[in-house]
């Protein structure tokens, strides 16, 4: 490499060769946009776009460019690049005294790795180690470091052995306009947002006169983004410094006078626009975000934004506004499974509005989950694949049709006692015949066990249980809550066609039950073994109280996969608590102890309860102080069952064990398998009962069967068949409960 003259002047007439950097999936519009503001486009790389420009064009870029993240002027490109000694050598061949001032402060922004340098911050202080290199040979002193805000931004991209450097000309990236400190929950990028609306043809629409509605518009990015272009303002024309200001080759009088212009046009585009935008949320704090966002922008006066549910969305909210217009939104895209009961409900809501509400308009929706999408019930003409972070999305476009008249479903309460209409629901719009004939099967199941329940009083009982082969769900009622557990599907079952029937279910269960989609909880029961036995879910401390008979119970159907309160077990508890009255009773494996509640309240003296989990054990405090029981009587223990019953001296004339099939939990000395451990488990037990005493065990290992010589040591009755109450007879073979005693 022959050595540069770095005091020689540049041509400022001399085109720049830039690369201008979008997020994925964008950059042919890009390219269109680079062409519009003057640039020369070029070939388009991933998330980019090589082009050529003036000074002027390159400052009118950072300003005007809606979609870009950088700009980035390439000062070099080198090939053959691995090791760092290669890197430093590339770096310092660079002219940087033509590029960087006298006592600026600088960072260097390094991407990409090789062989030899896997690290960013190592590849970055290398560039660095090059630039000082080069400025020392030009007579310069070393430049001061500054990560956060330096006066100039270094590029370096490495990848596959070829080194790009360059200056970014827009100092933080361009997507950050300055108007949006209050971002809301999982805010869309601005850049994003415009490119969005390209897509769906709102610069001419708003050209048009169009109006924008943006019926779940959360942090308001879309909107302010759409009256961004509908005013002709440029995105950052109330940016305060961009990376070119501490460009050694900045040329103040071409930027003030681009500035200039933008501000007059946009001054002249606000007063001029006579376009409508309207956003609706129900949120007070994400609209609060909308109106300071709208604010910060320049254009509060244009948008009109309102506190209001889509639900409650109707014609008298958008005024005179007869359109037609464009509907666009980003709904939540569920990316964990118990939020999906409500996102079901919302995109067939969003539907319907949009239908009701709309019809001659386009639907444009911004979704990471194409199968949420499909609830729209509707059929995008055009789709966009798109990246919304890490996040693979789609952008669906819909021409919207007039709807279809509907009658709603007329459906009672699922809580405690509810009365049941005989009648079936009218089906939810663009569910399919077999959904309909799910959403008929609760209310059928329901009507069954009415009688039951009222005679009862129970308020927590399985609804659906796998009754209908292509809907495997289980369906438990807490009160006015519903908690539904997905049967993971076997391999030969097509997942897309799994989560299709899924969401289908979602979709008619609050209609066919007049539950609000937010009180439906959402899990997939598979296989637990080990340390994924209890495992958490969730962190949201979200528990209520039910009752099961006289006793009051903590559940939390969103935290876990079990609630903490086994409903198959419930003839179990009750039986435990008419046998307990004067007795000393022991739960062993207790979980949450709320069969020990039961005992306790049905008269047990004194009782001991113990589990290995502190979780657990804490719930169980958290019961026994919810039914007013006498922690001194009522003591739980955190040991191994195993280790606990070899050194107990206490005898007990109740006891209760209901062990886990398998456990391999750290906290123990061993695995458990109930079908290979229970008998030494049954006689750890049967030595701790006092005379005259009952052991009743029991376990959920399906294809249980008794070792032979419990039966020969003990007097053994099988109840199991007697365990199950209405809601459960239809799958027996859940648990299996044995009363064991000593033989006379």
């Amino acid at each position: 490499m022959t050595e540069p003259s770095h005091n020689e002047p540049l041509d400022s007439s001399e085109p720049l060769d830039l690369l201008v950097t979008c997020p994925k999936g964008i950059e042919g519009l890009l390219a269109d946009e680079l062409t519009q503001l003057g640039a020369a486009p070029g070939k388009t790389t991933v998330a980019g776009v090589y082009a050529t420009a003036s000074h002027s064009t390159a400052y009118r870029l950072c300003l005007w460019s809606r979609l870009a993240n950088r700009v980035i002027v390439r000062l070099s490109h080198d090939t053959l690049i691995d090791t760092p000694e290669q890197l430093r050598e590339a770096t310092s061949g660079v002219r940087w005294a033509q590029h960087i001032n006298e006592d600026v402060t600088l960072a260097v922004d390094f991407h990409g790795r090789s062989e030899h340098i896997r690290h960013t911050r190592f590849g970055a202080q290398t560039v660095k180690d090059g630039i000082v290199e080069a400025l020392s040979r030009a007579g310069r002193l070393r430049p001061e470091v500054d990560t956060k805000t330096p006066d100039v931004r270094i590029y370096a991209h490495l990848h596959r052995q070829v080194l790009t450097l360059g200056i970014d000309l827009a100092g933080e990236s361009l997507h950050r306009r300055g108007y949006r400190r209050d971002v809301g929950h999982a805010p869309l990028k601005e850049n994003l947002a415009a490119a969005l609306l390209v897509r769906a043809g709102w610069p001419a629409r708003a050209k048009a006169g169009e109006p924008l509605v943006d019926p779940l518009c959360g942090a308001g990015t879309l909107l302010i983004e759409g009256a961004l272009m509908a005013a002709d303002q440029a995105p950052n024309l109330n940016r305060k410094r961009f990376g070119f200001h501490g460009w050694a080759r900045f040329e103040a009088a071409q930027w003030q006078e681009l500035k200039r212009e933008a501000a007059a046009r946009a001054s002249i585009g606000r007063k001029r626009c006579k376009n409508a935008f309207y956003g609706f949320d129900q949120s007070p704090a994400a609209l609060a975000a909308a109106k300071s966002n709208a604010m910060r922008a320049g254009i509060p006066a244009l948008l009109t934004l309102q506190g209001q549910g889509l639900a409650a969305l109707s014609r008298e909210s958008l005024g005179d506004e007869a359109g037609p217009g464009l509907v666009i939104s980003n709904p939540p895209y569920g990316e964990r499974l118990g939020e999906l009961p409500e996102l079901v409900s919302l995109y067939g809501t969003l539907g319907e509005k949009a239908k009701a509400l709309f019809p001659g308009w386009t639907l444009a929706v911004f979704t990471g989950n194409p199968d949420l999408g499909h609830r729209l019930g509707m059929r995008a003409h055009k789709q966009y694949a798109l990246k919304n972070g890490p996040l693979d999305a789609k952008l669906l476009l819909m021409a919207i049709d007039a709807p279809a008249d509907q009658a709603a479903p007329a459906v009672d309460k699922v809580g405690k006692n509810a009365d049941v209409r005989h009648d079936e629901p009218s089906p939810a719009p663009h569910v399919s015949e077999n959904a309909q004939m799910f959403a008929n099967r609760l209310l059928k199941n329901r009507k069954r066990l009415k009688k039951w329940l009222k005679q009862s009083g129970e308020s927590c009982y399985r609804l659906y249980d796998a009754d209908m082969p292509e809907y495997a769900l289980a369906v438990d009622v807490y009160g006015d809550r519903v908690h539904v557990q997905e049967y993971a599907p076997p391999r030969t079952v097509n997942p897309a066609q799994a989560q299709k029937r899924l969401f289908d279910a979602l979709e008619v269960l609050p209609r066919a039950l007049d539950v609000d989609p937010g009180r439906v909880f959402v899990k997939r029961r598979e296989r637990q073994t080990g340390k994924t036995q209890y495992q958490k879910r969730a962190a949201s401390g979200e528990r209520f109280e039910v009752t099961e008979g006289q006793a009051r119970v903590w559940v939390n159907l969103r935290d876990y996969l079990d609630t903490g309160l086994f409903l198959d077990h419930r003839p179990v508890r009750r039986m435990l608590g008419e046998m307990a009255a004067g007795k000393r009773f022991l739960n062993l494996f207790c979980y949450t102890a709320t069969a020990t509640v039961q005992a306790a309240l049905g008269g047990a003296s004194d009782s001991v309860s113990v589990d290995m989990s502190n979780t657990y054990l804490e719930w169980a405090r958290d019961n026994f102080a919810l039914n007013q029981l006498d922690s001194s009587r009522h003591r739980v223990i955190r040991d191994d069952c195993f280790a606990w019953l070899e050194t107990a001296g206490t005898e007990f004339d109740l006891i209760f064990m209901d062990p886990p099939t398998f456990s391999n939990s750290k906290k123990m000395r061993a695995t458990l398998d109930v079908q290979r451990d229970h008998a030494r488990l049954i006689d750890l037990a049967m030595a701790r009962l006092a005379p005259g005493g009952t052991l009743v065990f029991s376990n959920n290992q399906r294809r249980f069967t008794l070792d032979d010589a419990v039966g020969e040591r003990y007097a053994v009755e099988d109840i199991s068949e007697r365990s199950f109450d209405p809601d459960f007879q239809r799958r027996t073979n859940l648990h299996h409960v044995f009363l064991l005693q000593a033989r006379a």
